[in-house]
């Protein structure tokens, strides 16, 4: 008896031992499966993320197959959305036409694909029938971290409800370069500790909901902010120096870190004092394993950005890219030039021993937990009855719009131009993209449904110089002018300066004698170029928010109390803003 006393004891002794010990967690039992279940070629390939439009092609069209191809034979990690620039026009996704191709291709995943998207001003970046959101500068002017966060869960849940698990955001450059053509206001602004705090903002936002959860990524590191150049098009040069660099563009990615960012993408541009070969962030082990992993202690995700941009693959072949990549410590090969080439040269690189199998592992791992972490072994469908429900809400938009309105910053007003007293006495020039943007005309139309009296004209860059001269011409003839001029960071354009003839047409005008306002959508820095204007308002975006509020603004519909998140060299410091009272 006392024996059986001593055995049963026992046993409840071992099960109160085991229920306390920690238990694996699903996260990695699942993963291991996963990686035990693929061949080293397959956990190469986990780590490339392949780009799509959003369409969903015929599964008989060859784009169609090469999807196929890439997801069931190569067995990519995942996919990354992208706008399609066509005829000079840049096409968003639909939400329905997206989320129908993705769940064909989880279909023929074998293990489940995870999808990214450039989500920096919400999923509106990439996606229609979504909540549009302005640029990121708005938010650094606006300066509400509450509206920040709440950027953060409705993109997070308007992404998971689309299919995509990770967002590629928030933006944690400091934009403290005005010639920048790149990051602009894509950058909440030049204050690294305004900056660092919507990072964080963001992040925890993005991570509120435990029912939507996705990753969040830092980029672009160690800090993209200050260059002149656009690494889509070549090598651009931090010069800074080392305690520069730790007082200004890191104070954003320390505060990313400490709130829990899932990853972080490097910047394809050379910083000297980090790493003195001529070589991108991306490529260099001083700084991604020596200053993001060691000294930074970040243990998350590393990506790359976009590998078949020209700041990477002007120096090296998509193979050596990668394999230089993995070398310095990077995780995540994102848009291979060549994503087949890429995998042969990762294998190549680990049969002449350059890599090993262990590296090509812990990475792949990596990925996979990150995939488990956002429920993709348990769901990896989309719900396409419920995805209208989650897709910009009223109280959503209402959001977007008041931070929108709070960001609109007067930089000059004299003589009280702003706001216009006789509307109808003013004329409206918008200085739109061009013939194939929706923007400015959508501009034209909120103007229209304040005051229909006011009359506006869209232009074009590429008009004719005669045609502009004439529409100079008639400027002249109205009381005062408002110029609203689009110009924004774009990947290969080289500079966020007014495009093709608007130079010389804003010039003529500013000659005519007529009081002029310049209402800036999107880069504040406009008024450097053309400081005769009477009046400059910034709105820090191209959204259609920023629209509806530059339009109030001119109007005196609303109160103006923004403040600069740059400087504007020679100017207006940073924090600078004249107030104007709502017209009674």
């Amino acid at each position: 008896m006392g024996m059986r006393k001593r055995l049963v004891g026992c046993a409840l002794l071992c099960a109160c031992v085991m229920a306390v010990q920690p238990k694996k967690t699903q996260t990695t039992g699942v993963a291991e499966r996963w990686l035990r279940s693929l061949t080293p070629r397959e956990r190469a390939a986990q780590l490339l993320i392949v780009p799509f439009y959003g369409e969903s092609p015929n599964p008989r069209t060859k784009s169609y197959r090469e999807f196929v191809s890439l997801v069931r034979d190569l067995r990519v990690g995942g996919l990354i959305v992208l706008n399609r620039v066509q005829y000079g026009s840049v096409r968003r996704a639909d939400p329905y036409q997206m989320a129908a191709f993705l769940n064909r291709m989880q279909r023929l995943a074998k293990v489940p694909l995870i999808v990214g998207g450039d989500f920096e001003r919400g999923a509106s970046m990439r996606m229609t029938s979504t909540t549009p959101f302005p640029h990121l500068m708005a938010y650094g002017a606006a300066n509400d971290l509450e509206a920040t966060r709440a950027l953060g869960a409705i993109t997070a849940r308007e992404s998971r409800a689309m299919g995509v698990q990770w967002v590629f955001a928030p933006d944690s450059d400091v934009n403290n370069n005005p010639e920048n053509p790149i990051i602009n206001i894509r950058s909440f602004g030049e204050d690294p500790k305004l900056a660092a705090s919507h990072v964080k903002a963001f992040i925890e936002g993005a991570h509120s909901d435990p029912k939507n959860i996705v990753l969040t990524a830092a980029k672009h590191f160690p800090g993209h902010g200050d260059t002149s150049t656009d690494s889509h098009i070549g090598l651009g040069v931090v010069t800074a120096s080392k305690e520069r660099l730790d007082e200004v563009e890191l104070i954003p990615f320390k505060a990313a870190i400490d709130a829990g960012v899932d990853s972080v993408m490097t910047a394809h541009l050379a910083v000297p004092a980090l790493e003195p070969e001529e070589i991108p962030a991306t490529v260099s082990k001083n700084i991604i394993t020596g200053l993001l992993r060691e000294q930074l202690h970040f243990e998350g995700l590393v990506t790359t950005d976009a590998m078949d941009m020209q700041g990477l693959s002007k120096m090296f072949s998509p193979g050596e890219a990668a394999v230089r990549a993995l070398e310095a410590g990077v995780d995540v090969l994102l848009i291979p030039k060549d994503a087949k080439e890429t995998v042969r040269a990762i294998m190549a690189a680990v049969e002449s021993g350059r890599l090993s199998q262990k590296r090509i592992d812990e990475s792949a791992l990596k990925v996979l937990r990150a995939k488990v972490h956002t429920g993709l072994n348990k769901s990896r469908l989309v719900n396409l009855e419920q995805l209208e429900d989650a897709l910009a809400l009223p109280e959503d938009e209402e959001m977007a719009q008041r931070v929108a309105d709070r960001a609109v910053t007067l930089v000059k007003n004299d003589a009280g131009m702003l706001p216009l007293k006789n509307p109808a006495g003013a004329c409206a020039y918008v200085l739109g993209p061009g013939r194939f943007s929706t923007q400015g005309r959508d501009w034209i139309d909120a103007l229209r449904a304040h005051a229909p009296q006011m009359k506006a004209t869209l232009l074009d860059p590429q008009l004719p110089v005669e045609e502009l001269e004439a529409q100079a011409g008639e400027a002249g003839r109205c009381e005062n002018v408002a110029l609203i001029a689009y110009v924004t960071a774009s990947a290969y354009r080289g500079n966020v300066e007014l495009a093709g003839g608007y130079p010389a047409f804003v010039q003529k005008v500013l000659a005519s004698g007529k009081p002029v306002a310049l209402v800036a959508m999107g880069n504040p820095y406009l008024l450097r170029t053309y400081p005769g204007v009477a009046a400059y308002l910034a709105t820090y975006s191209t959204a259609m928010p920023s629209e509806v509020s530059s339009v109030k603004a001119l109007l005196g519909e609303m109160e103006v109390n923004g403040r600069l998140p740059v400087t504007i060299p020679g100017l207006a410091t940073i924090g600078f803003g004249l107030k104007m009272e709502k017209l009674r």
